[in-house]
């Protein structure tokens, strides 16, 4: 990673924070480049870019300002938002990804705009065979699959017969909102199994996987949304092993896998041997959320049934979108990018939880619980007291324009639901954060 990467990723960081203002006149080039130890080549290069991006503007003889930004939101408008798991607009990479699709349509001009194959373009899927690898998910081009979304993945996995011949489905709760929704809605029976911040109870998980007629089960490895957790490796490995002595399939959704900090981790998918494990990877939560793109990695008994679903849902996934993608990584965008995302979210979920701890020791009242994880992510989660109206709570706080949620979304119509309150940092400014924290706890109080 080029150092004049660094530069860029910190200061767009700050400037689409709340410390700049129109107008604003940015550090010197002598000043960034004693911060950064570089030359001051580096650090022109670096703003160059920038001022390409219309972030700064540079002044004759005076130094670099802050441009106005776009679509600001007035002062009056401002809401504290810990419902929204999306990235931050403000640091969504438009331009760089803008030129992905102007030269994806200047590259492959004759076959963007006709139909594409069911499995993907086939350029992607080499380039994602490699990023795949980084992730410790090896496979072979046959197994993967481009995916409109995630979620598209999930209803095909949903109907399609399994050659376990098995037809029941198994859920970690709280879980995967929009995944309940689409069996709901289609009439697909569920179980499922509670996960906490200690986990998920393997004798519980064995005693299902034996006696439930389990088709596959369907579990969120890292910083899962809402607990904010992740299973341990031992947990792993023993999910996997219970996959395969009981003939059950795994679908193991990782999409928060590039905010991962500790390279040793590594998915189930990685300790799987005997082919139960389906990998699911979407791109909407490290770039943007209207980047319709997922991947899907599936065993060879899965893969003929698999096309032939996708084929009759949707012919291909969009081919502009793959393309821009595959140009995207390629090119190492996607690398600083992930850098950056990083560093953001992983001051976020920081602040996050030292905010938590913080207001909750503030007082000798405690009307809930608060179980931090190991590994912090930018999910977490406030088990409420009995005493807690959380529709008041929910009420008070909106009208201080702080919004807030339960997870009652989470769970499947007939599991016992915990008083679990939802907070996400994902969207929220540092400033925000601490604010927003305090008001939150102080209203529980």
């Amino acid at each position: 990673m080029y150092k004049y990467n660094d530069i860029i990723n910190d200061l767009e960081f700050e400037l689409a924070g709340n410390g700049y203002r129109e107008g604003d006149k940015i550090p010197s080039i002598r000043e960034l480049a004693s911060r950064y130890d570089c030359s001051k080549s580096t650090v022109i290069r670096a703003l160059e870019e920038l001022e390409e991006k219309h972030l700064v503007y540079a002044a004759p003889k005076s130094g670099y300002y802050v441009m106005k930004r776009s679509g600001k939101r007035e002062e009056g408008d401002h809401w504290i938002d810990f419902t929204i798991s999306a990235p931050d607009p403000d640091i969504f990479p438009y331009l760089d990804f803008q030129h992905c699709i102007n030269k994806a349509i200047d590259m492959y001009r004759n076959d963007l705009f006709i139909y594409g194959t069911p499995q993907g373009l086939p350029s992607l899927i080499r380039e994602m065979q490699r990023q795949l690898a980084s992730y410790q998910v090896f496979a072979d081009m046959k197994q993967i699959f481009i995916t409109s979304g995630v979620q598209q993945a999930l209803s095909l996995l949903a109907q399609l017969p399994f050659p376990n011949g098995q037809s029941g489905i198994l859920i970690e709760q709280p879980g995967y909102h929009l995944l309940m929704e689409y069996l709901k809605v289609y009439g697909i029976e569920a179980q499922g199994i509670r996960r906490t911040t200690a986990g998920i109870d393997l004798e519980e998980l064995e005693r299902i996987f034996k006696t439930g007629e389990i088709k596959w089960f369907y579990t969120v490895p890292r910083f899962q949304n809402p607990l904010g957790v992740s299973l341990d490796r031992k947990q792993k490995q023993a999910i996997a092993a219970l996959a395969a002595k009981y003939d059950v399939y795994i679908v193991e959704d990782d999409y928060m896998a590039d905010l991962e900090q500790d390279a040793k981790e590594d998915p189930i998918y990685a300790y799987d041997r005997t082919g139960h494990v389906i990998y699911l990877k979407s791109y909407s939560k490290i770039i943007f959320p209207g980047l319709r793109i997922g991947v899907a990695v599936l065993p060879e008994a899965l893969r003929e049934s698999f096309l032939q679903f996708k084929r009759v849902l949707d012919i291909d996934s969009s081919m502009l979108s793959q393309a821009a993608l595959e140009l995207y990584l390629k090119s190492g965008m996607f690398e600083r990018h992930r850098k950056k995302m990083r560093s953001c979210y992983g001051r976020r979920s920081n602040l996050l939880h030292e905010c938590v701890v913080k207001f909750r020791d503030a007082g000798p009242e405690r009307p809930f619980a608060y179980h931090p994880p190991s590994q912090l992510g930018i999910h977490t989660y406030l088990e409420l007291g009995p005493g807690v109206n959380v529709t008041q709570l929910i009420k008070r706080l909106a009208k201080k324009r702080i919004r807030i949620e339960t997870a009652e979304a989470c769970y499947l119509p007939h599991f016992a639901r915990d008083n679990i309150l939802r907070l996400t940092a994902s969207s929220v400014k540092e400033p925000d954060i601490k604010s927003g924290i305090e008001q939150v706890i102080a209203e529980i109080k």
